[in-house]
C-alpha cells in the first residue's frame, strides 16, 4: 500500500513522549463510550472520536482533540462550545447525523469486489514483465531470512494467502528477507523491545517486483493511488522497507494499533490521532524503536518503516522460492 493524501492529525514527537506514562493509565469509559470510538461523516474529511486520558474527544469539523463532558443519556459537551450526542451507529454534532464509517473496511471491500484477476495467470504475465533499468551503480544485494535472524521475530505474510487488501495470493509462500544490515538492525530492535514486554511481528518485508507489478495490474485504476507503480520501483522490492507490528510477549499476540495494517483509511496514518492512549502509545513505543536502529517510518502508513540506505540497493527480482534456495 502506498501514497494515500496525507493529513496530519497530532505531533508524533508529543505523542511519543506520552507513551509509557500512556501505557500505565485505565481509562474509565462505558462500554457504549468504547463502541462509539472511530470515524464518522465523509471520508475526505472523517470526524473522530477517540480515547485520551480516560475521556472521549473529538477531532475534525473545525474542533481539534477537544474534551467531551459527559450530560447523561448519551449527551456531552463539548470542550470551546457545542454538543455531541452519540447514537447507534452515528454521531449527533449540533443536531447535524453524522454517520459512522468504517472506511479501511468499506474500501478493501470494494477493491476485492473489483478485482476480476487469476492468481496463475497474472502471476505469470507478471514474471514476464520486465523492471526499470536504473542509472549508476548500486551496492549488491544480500538478502537475509528474517527467521534466521531472530526466531523470536515472527511472521504473518498477508500476501501469501487471501487475507489483503486484493483478496488473492500474491506471494508463492510466506517469507520475510530484508538487506543484511536491515535485517541485523531489525534484531536488535527486536531483543531490545524484550525490556517492555513486547517483540517484533512481520506483515512483508523484501518485495519482489513483479508482485509491485501484480498489485497495479490487478488493482482498479480508481485506487492506484494505494498501490505503488512499478514503473518506479518501490523500497519494498529494494529490501529495505519492512511492515511490521508489535506483539506482546506474554500471549503471542499482535497489539491492537489505532488502525488496522493495510487500511485503506486515515487511522493508517503515523499521526492519526484517533484510537485509545494504549494504542497510539504502542504505536509511539514501535516507531521510536525503529527510529534508533536507522529506520524512517512512512507517514501515511504506521506498521511500514524504510531504512536510512534504501537508495543504495537495486530493484529486486528473485521471488521467494529462489531466495529459499540460495539462487
Amino acid at each position: 500500500m502506498s501514497g494515500l493524501v496525507r493529513r496530519s492529525f497530532l505531533s508524533i514527537a508529543f505523542a511519543g513522549l506520552l507513551a509509557p506514562a500512556a501505557l500505565a493509565r485505565t481509562p474509565l469509559l462505558a462500554k457504549a463510550e468504547w463502541a462509539a470510538i472511530g470515524q464518522y461523516g465523509d471520508k475526505a474529511a472523517p470526524f473522530t472520536v477517540f480515547e485520551k486520558d480516560g475521556a472521549l474527544h473529538i477531532d475534525g469539523e473545525s474542533f481539534k482533540s477537544a474534551r467531551l463532558t459527559p450530560l447523561g443519556g448519551g449527551r456531552y459537551a463539548i470542550a470551546g462550545g457545542g454538543e455531541l450526542v452519540l447514537e447507534r451507529g452515528a454521531a449527533r454534532l449540533d443536531g447535524r447525523t453524522l454517520a459512522f464509517h468504517d472506511f479501511g473496511a468499506e474500501t478493501r471491500e470494494r477493491i476485492h469486489r473489483a478485482v476480476r484477476a487469476d492468481p496463475v495467470a497474472l502471476r505469470r504475465r507478471a514474471l514476464a514483465a520486465t523492471p526499470p533499468v536504473e542509472p549508476g551503480e548500486r551496492l549488491p544485494s544480500d538478502l537475509v531470512d528474517m527467521t534466521a535472524i531472530d526466531p523470536g521475530i515472527k511472521l504473518d505474510i498477508r500476501y501469501a494467502g487471501s487475507d489483503n487488501f486484493m483478496g488473492i495470493p500474491l506471494y508463492e509462500k510466506p517469507a520475510a528477507y530484508l538487506q543484511r544490515p536491515a535485517a541485523e538492525a531489525v534484531g536488535r530492535i527486536h531483543k531490545a523491545l524484550a525490556a517492555q514486554g513486547y517483540g517484533l511481528l512481520i506483515h512483508d518485508a523484501y518485495r519482489p517486483w513483479y508482485v509491485t507489478w501484480m498489485f497495479w495490474e490487478a488493482t482498479p485504476p480508481e485506487d492506484h493511488v494505494f498501490v505503488a507503480d512499478p514503473a518506479q520501483g518501490s523500497r519494498h522490492n529494494r529490501g529495505c522497507a519492512v511492515d511490521l507490528t508489535l506483539y506482546d510477549l506474554k500471549t503471542g499476540k499482535a497489539v491492537e494499533m489505532p488502525g488496522l495494517y493495510d487500511e485503506f483509511s486515515t487511522r493508517s496514518y503515523a499521526d492519526f490521532v484517533g484510537g485509545t492512549t494504549a494504542q497510539r502509545a504502542r504505536r509511539a513505543i514501535l516507531r521510536q524503536a525503529m527510529e534508533a536502529e536507522g529506520f524512517a517510518v512512512y507517514p501515511e502508513e504506521w506498521w511500514h518503516f524504510d531504512f536510512k540506505d534504501y537508495g543504495r540497493y537495486p530493484i529486486g527480482t528473485k521471488t521467494f522460492t529462489e531466495l529459499a534456495a540460495g539462487a
